[in-house]
């Protein structure tokens, strides 16, 4: 059997937000995991339970309170701005609400051009990369002068889902990216990473509440509960053998 290669390692990560004088809200607090590359690594638990701030926190969006993410054996919370740049270019997000995180002020050809230009591709690549990657999600090329208004939520967030993929990365951060889809449109979406998943080899963290379409996506499963990582699985295994109390109480819930 081949040896699994670790594309990022969560040692001992914590979170904290000061929310009063006197309070502090550990948001996440000591969790540990590994994710290999070409793998799901599916994060499910209630609202509150840190999901989102363990992603963002992995992304570096925030600045971790305490521990390691490991990107490749490198501290990402230790890269000055030239190495944040290209930590940018393998990893990315995409977000839970498709329509707050586009800029309502740009259209789709400068919503996926911007990390694209950034990157240093001309703008005939930038255009052509545009194109190509609208298609990839399945939208066209007459959806790139409409602004984000013009689209439905599904729309959106494959719009969000193409910009992610502009710089080509290794490494997506997927925060409840489907909560905010109809039902009909959710299997579409997570489908559509799969696919790309597939084609372009990606590793993902998907975080969500919904445990039946996670089961679909992921590899392995760890379930979160008040910040903490109180039980990590293969995907089968968690379903059909969960070890702790609140990951059967979770499973209790699905309809």
């Amino acid at each position: 059997m081949d040896k699994k290669e670790v594309l990022i390692e969560v040692k001992d990560l914590k979170k904290y937000f000061q929310v009063g004088r006197n309070q502090t809200l550990k948001a996440v607090d000591g969790v540990n995991f590994k994710i290999y590359k070409g793998e799901t690594l599916g994060i499910v638990g209630e609202s509150g339970c840190g999901k989102t701030t363990c992603g963002k926190t992995v992304m570096g969006l925030y600045q971790a309170t305490g521990g390691e993410v490991l990107f490749d054996g490198v501290d990402i919370n230790k890269l000055n701005k030239k190495e944040n740049k290209e930590f940018t270019k393998r990893a990315q997000i995409i977000f839970q609400d498709p329509y707050s995180a586009l800029n309502p002020f740009w259209n789709v050809r400068e919503i996926i051009n911007e990390p694209l230009k950034k990157a240093g591709m001309s703008a005939a690549e930038a255009e052509e990369r545009t194109e190509y990657l609208l298609n990839k999600v399945g939208m066209s090329k007459a959806d790139m002068d409409k602004f984000p208004y013009e689209f439905s939520g599904g729309q959106r967030q494959r719009i969000g889902i193409a910009r992610a993929l502009s710089v080509n990365p290794e490494f997506i951060v997927c925060d409840e990216p489907i909560a905010a889809l109809d039902v009909s449109i959710q299997a579409q979406v997570v489908n559509m990473l799969e696919d790309l998943q597939n084609e372009f080899g990606l590793t993902y963290l998907f975080a969500a509440h919904d445990l039946s379409m996670v089961r679909y996506i992921s590899t392995r499963i760890g379930v979160m509960y008040l910040g903490t990582l109180v039980e990590v699985a293969e995907s089968n295994e968690l379903y059909t053998n969960p070890m702790h109390p609140y990951t059967k109480a979770l499973l209790s819930a699905i309809p």
